[in-house]
């Protein structure tokens, strides 16, 4: 079959996802779906392999990073409070010993056995410490429910201090917990809305420590490409190299490009980072087919062509009824009535016809001839796993 032959009828849902745009040739394309057909949920994205040479370059500051410019981790211990009785029960050992820990250092002793926590909930306090925040500085906090609570709704986070992996506190955290969700009960019969017992406190930490962080390390700026890519370490090294004269600029590897630091920029690094970050370029793509087996979602990379190949896909409808049948005994005998199930299963193949896929150029040729298959999403997962399999998908397979 060459390109421009009809193909047999396939997903109208497909067809008219993609009727919008026959006039492109794909790039890129993206297909999410629930179960059961492509109508139900298909995001497709189709740009041309033409038009990628015309695409809008993107900035280096877009796809890579200074090597020595990073963020930390922190994290904490802490109490919410203010709950309306979705807190911790008494089983949460620990949030009661924590409950008695803070009163003595209130001066007030309480009895373990005597407490009822049920408005308070221990959690788990993390964030991320951004590179260059100075003392004083707020960062965003996320709240994990530690305890059995049922919901962090309306509390209230307790000063709660973060520290990094050196065991140093970097920041102290406290303020109203922020939940995107609700729920309610009431006889025995309950409503939730999102997840209740992962809140968060925006600007919720005050930063006390600051962690250094150098630029450049004996006057060279390694840039560290967030995608790490041979061909696109080398096209940045040629595009900084091009956009800014008289500078030493080396790919070492697939993530690092050095930059020596001119001698007119020795004491303004940020203005050399500055042009560096604004130079543009267009970053290769690897072939590449991602599947989620658990959502049903399939990405299609535009590098990604199949070899011509013949396939034929058929499915097996399997029927089991069960039928409730009474069983008498027979006249003066010693049994008794019971009832017996009639089980009968039926066992149809449904016929696939062998349908020939062409060698593609585009993804747009992928898609009519994978949309040919008029399969549905979870066929065509077995599929794809299929054309790999023979050699026929030219491109890496992921399946998450």
């Amino acid at each position: 079959m060459t390109r421009g032959n009809s193909y047999p009828p396939a997903s109208t849902g497909l067809r008219a996802a993609l009727a919008p745009v026959t006039w492109l040739q794909g790039v890129a394309l993206s297909v999410h779906v629930r179960h059961s057909f492509f109508a139900g949920a298909c995001l497709i994205a189709l740009l041309t392999g033409q038009v990628l040479a015309q695409a809008p370059e993107v900035r280096v500051k877009d796809i890579a990073r200074i090597g020595s410019v990073r963020g930390n981790q922190l994290y904490g211990y802490g109490l919410v409070v203010g709950l309306a009785g979705t807190g911790d029960s008494t089983a949460a050992a620990f949030t009661v010993q924590s409950v008695v820990n803070m009163l003595a250092r209130l001066g007030i002793v309480v009895p373990a056995a005597q407490l009822r926590i049920k408005n308070v909930a221990a959690v788990m306090t993390t964030a991320e410490m951004p590179a260059f925040v100075r003392e004083g500085d707020r960062i965003d906090v996320t709240l994990s429910s530690l305890g059995d609570a049922k919901s962090l709704v309306g509390g209230v986070l307790l000063q709660t201090p973060l520290q990094a992996a050196d065991a140093k506190i970097y920041a102290v955290a406290q303020g109203p917990v922020a939940v995107g969700g609700a729920g309610e009960s009431a006889g025995g019969s309950s409503t939730t809305i999102n997840h209740l017992t992962v809140g968060r406190v925006p600007g919720g930490a005050i930063v006390e420590r600051v962690i250094p962080t150098a630029i450049g390390h004996n006057d060279v700026l390694t840039i560290v490409l967030r995608q790490p890519d041979f061909t696109t370490a080398a096209r940045v090294a040629e595009a900084v190299r091009t956009a800014l004269k008289d500078v030493e600029v080396e790919a070492v590897d697939a993530a690092r490009v050095n930059v020596k630091v001119p001698d007119g920029f020795a004491g303004n690094l940020v203005g050399l980072m500055a042009q560096i970050e604004s130079v543009t370029l267009r970053p290769d793509v690897a072939a590449r087919v991602v599947i989620n087996e658990r959502t049903g979602t399939i990405i299609i990379g535009g590098t990604v062509r199949i070899l011509p190949v013949a396939i034929a896909h058929g499915n097996l409808k399997i029927e089991v009824q069960a039928t409730p049948q009474v069983s008498q005994p027979a006249p003066l005998g010693q049994g008794q009535t019971t009832t017996v199930t009639q089980t009968q299963i039926k066992v149809k193949p449904q016929q696939g016809a062998l349908i020939p896929l062409p060698g593609t150029d585009s993804v747009q040729d992928l898609v009519k001839a994978l949309n040919a298959l008029g399969v549905t999403p979870r066929d065509l997962i077995s599929i794809l796993q299929a054309l790999r399999a023979a050699g026929a998908l030219q491109g890496e397979l992921v399946i998450q």
